[in-house]
């Protein structure tokens, strides 16, 4: 986590059933906030009980009907086994760093981290910086950077319009063609001297513990084939929560939670293999379609609520509003409005499908009502 780090997403999208965040902290809750808000959490649900800490997951394999799931102490090294009927991977895919490879690297002789090991800006003073890539973190690390760097190139590819009055100093550039010892040539062959670089390329789906009997296909860039965007549909009794992209992770992660309870419960019956099969077959064929890469079977994007609303109908648990989905549509409107000020917004649920949107400082009305 890095010093300036806040939620890119409002409190209300940010709150996990049954236990809202507290009264007075900002709209976008800087990481310790959130991070002890977490932990009250587990607390309060009495969660801690259940977590062996300390202890690595070294291997998870099918054998003769069960799950058998080997760990290993991370002090005393020793090892256990224990079968389990189901199996929940919820480690996430933002730990392993997505590292571009570009030609010449090795002779540059400035820094490159990944925005993983990002922490300060302070060690950029008056430094010329690149920053490589504009998903979320490549945009907040990028303007986190500028408020101290003596120069700030930006290499992406985006085509998003991003209507933020950058400071002068801050430079779009395209993607990075090679490196040399002091700096990097562009691929529409202009050059800039440079001295440190960061990478914000994303993160690798990285499951290293799963073996083959889980039938799961995984490479860097998606894990297929999964039912609902969780559901191992080779071993439905697997669940792999918190993949999906460009939607309210806390939200959707929370909402896949009950999913996957109701189902070990026995609330619901999945579909058989060859009709989940069908299913994702016909989202990965109309990614194919597109041109898409298989990445992409992971994004939620417009259909964020309708997925939702299938979750509930299958499984009888609490629908997810449809108000999440629209503040998350809100928000991105200010963020390509102005990086800067996004955060300034207060959004305040009214109801199911409604809530009030205003200025965290002013308390200017600013009201969507749909």
């Amino acid at each position: 986590m890095y010093k300036h780090l806040h939620t890119n997403l409002p409190k209300p999208t940010m709150e996990l059933r049954g236990f809202p965040l507290p009264d007075g902290i900002p709209s976008f809750p800087s990481w310790k906030i959130y991070y002890d808000y977490l932990k009250d959490y587990a607390k309060h649900f009495d969660i801690e009980k259940y977590i062996q800490f300390r202890h690595n997951v070294t291997l998870v394999r099918r054998e003769q009907n069960v799950w058998k799931v080997t760990h290993e102490h991370v002090i005393t090294g020793e090892v256990f086994e224990e079968n389990y009927d189901y199996v929940i991977v919820g480690n996430g895919h933002f730990s392993t760093p997505n590292m571009p490879n570009i030609r010449g690297e090795k002779l540059f002789k400035g820094t490159i981290i990944h925005s993983h090991d990002y922490r300060v800006p302070d060690v950029y003073k008056d430094r010329r910086v690149l920053v490589v890539g504009a998903g979320p973190s490549g945009m907040d690390i990028g303007l986190d950077v500028a408020e101290c760097s003596k120069s700030l190139l930006h290499s992406h590819h985006s085509k998003v319009n991003f209507r933020t009055p950058f400071p002068p100093h801050y430079v779009r550039k395209p993607d990075v063609k090679e490196f040399n010892e002091t700096g990097v040539i562009f691929v529409d062959g202009t050059y800039e001297e440079i001295d440190d670089v960061i990478y914000c390329t994303g993160f690798q789906y990285d499951y290293p513990f799963l073996d083959k009997t889980c039938g799961l296909d995984i490479d860097p860039h998606s894990v297929v084939p999964l039912y609902k965007y969780m559901v191992n549909i080779r071993q439905p009794s697997m669940v792999i929560l918190g993949l999906v992209v460009r939607a309210c992770l806390v939200v959707a992660l929370d909402a896949q939670a009950r999913y996957a309870t109701a189902l070990i419960k026995g609330n619901f019956t999945l579909p058989s293999e060859a009709e989940m099969m069908d299913e994702w077959q016909r989202r990965a064929d109309a990614i194919r379609s597109k041109g898409l890469r298989m990445s992409h079977i992971h994004t939620l994007a417009e259909k964020e609520d309708e997925y939702y609303a299938e979750l509930s109908e299958q499984s009888g648990i609490e629908r997810v509003p449809p108000v999440m989905f629209k503040i998350r549509a809100m928000d991105i409107e200010a963020k390509l409005e102005n990086l800067y000020t996004y955060r300034h917004y207060v959004y305040k649920v009214i109801d199911d499908n409604t809530f009030v949107r205003t200025l965290e400082k002013e308390q200017i009305n600013d009201t969507l009502v749909i």
